[in-house]
């Protein structure tokens, strides 16, 4: 659908899928439709906590060696979770030692926080270690991701000026502010999708934007491409291609 629809490439999301963790299959995939993989996303959720390890060090080493395979020059990485202590500990000098052996950008992202099992409904805690802000720690390379910015509540510009140089890597989506990550198609929600594409192109910002659209509800294929044929259009049209 990326081929068809003009996409420039794509993100690969490691999780539960065998082929998403399959190099040599990737490779395939993407000579065979021309579309190269241009990122990695490590296999950070909840739901993909035994992919390749279950060791998190492993993971985020393998996605980084995956990246080069595939001469995709982008990781992107979710902060630790508040109970992986050892890793917590060790992952910003981990993630710099990554960068500095391969020249691998390794964009950690921003993040939201959840209500716990059976709390109250307006109840929400951080998972993540030492916050939902990887700003609080300092890296040299970010992931801004839209819908994340939506669900926390968050100034998705005044975090765009955080992140200031080391915003290297954009998850283009929106959020209509509800505290769940909606993925809704840019422009569809409240977030300055437009406004933070204008300003990235005025900047020359020469990373790497991708379109991370929710289109599960889309029982056709033709409505799904329809979706996914508007995302890039917005896109293209605020970034001034």
């Amino acid at each position: 659908m990326a081929a068809d629809l003009g996409y420039d490439g794509v993100e690969v999301m490691v999780w539960a899928d065998p082929v998403s963790q399959d190099v040599a299959a990737l490779r395939k995939l993407a000579r065979a439709t021309g579309v190269p993989i241009l990122s990695i996303h490590s296999p950070s959720l909840l739901i993909t906590q035994r992919v390749w390890s279950p060791d998190p060090e492993v993971r985020l080493r393998r996605s980084v060696r995956a990246a080069q395979e595939l001469e995709a020059r982008t990781v992107v990485v979710h902060p630790p979770f508040r109970w992986q202590r050892r890793y917590g500990e060790a992952f910003a000098d981990l993630v710099a030692e990554l960068e500095y052996d391969t020249g691998v950008a390794v964009a950690v992202e921003n993040m939201f926080k959840v209500r716990p099992p059976g709390a109250g409904r307006n109840s929400r805690v951080s998972a993540f270690r030492p916050s939902i802000d990887p700003t609080d720690v300092g890296y040299a390379n970010y992931t801004l991701d839209l819908s994340h910015t939506a669900a926390a509540g968050m100034d998705a510009l005044e975090l765009a000026e955080r992140m200031g140089a080391g915003l290297t890597h954009v998850h283009l989506a929106d959020g209509t502010g509800l505290p769940k990550d909606q993925h809704l198609v840019p422009g569809h929600g409240t977030q300055p999708c437009a406004e933070l594409l204008e300003r990235l192109a005025a900047d020359g910002f020469g990373g790497q934007v991708v379109l991370e659209v929710n289109t599960r509800g889309a029982a056709q294929r033709a409505r799904r491409a329809k979706l996914l044929a508007e995302s890039l259009l917005f896109a293209r049209l605020h970034l001034g291609q």
